[in-house]
């Protein structure tokens, strides 16, 4: 006899899928620590149950076999991915920030004090449409604060 994997499920727990900024409700479905099932909350009042078709297949996300669950990297000039530690990606994150805003940094223009520019055209952030109001305008204060001028979001693209 069949029944759906919703009815063996041990528990049930609400989410909001992740593929872009409306926030469509989503009730995943759990059995033995495992995703079973996605599904559109019909609770959500930003959906009513519906999903669009990548917010439907997110257990396909959840759950596929080619899914990445270490940081990668690949040298410059490199041929080879190689496997790093989150710590150490930071890390390396981190510091090339650092280096390209060190590097890149405009006090003045043309060297006159009174023209104060303190600024940075050696980092920029682009943004994804999965991103919410809030999250943005952390990550517009925290650029802006590097002394970043290019800070675009992809939505208004």
């Amino acid at each position: 006899m069949l029944k759906p994997r919703t009815a063996t499920a041990d528990r049930v727990v609400q989410s909001v899928c992740p593929y872009c900024a409306v926030g469509c409700g989503q009730k995943v479905y759990v059995k033995d620590e495992h995703v079973v099932q996605i599904e559109g909350d019909p609770d959500s009042p930003i959906s009513r149950g519906r999903l669009c078709p990548k917010g439907a297949a997110s257990e396909q996300y959840v759950n596929s076999p080619l899914r990445e669950f270490k940081v990668k990297y690949r040298r410059p000039y490199g041929t080879e991915w190689e496997e790093l530690d989150v710590e150490t990606a930071t890390d390396m994150i981190a510091d090339r920030v650092i280096a390209a805003r060190r590097e890149t940094w405009e006090e003045h223009q043309d060297g006159k004090p009174e023209m104060r520019l303190n600024r940075t055209r050696g980092v920029a952030f682009l943004g994804g449409a999965t991103l919410d109001s809030e999250e943005n305008y952390l990550i517009k204060k925290l650029f802006t604060a590097l002394g970043a001028l290019q800070i675009e979001n992809q939505a208004r693209i």
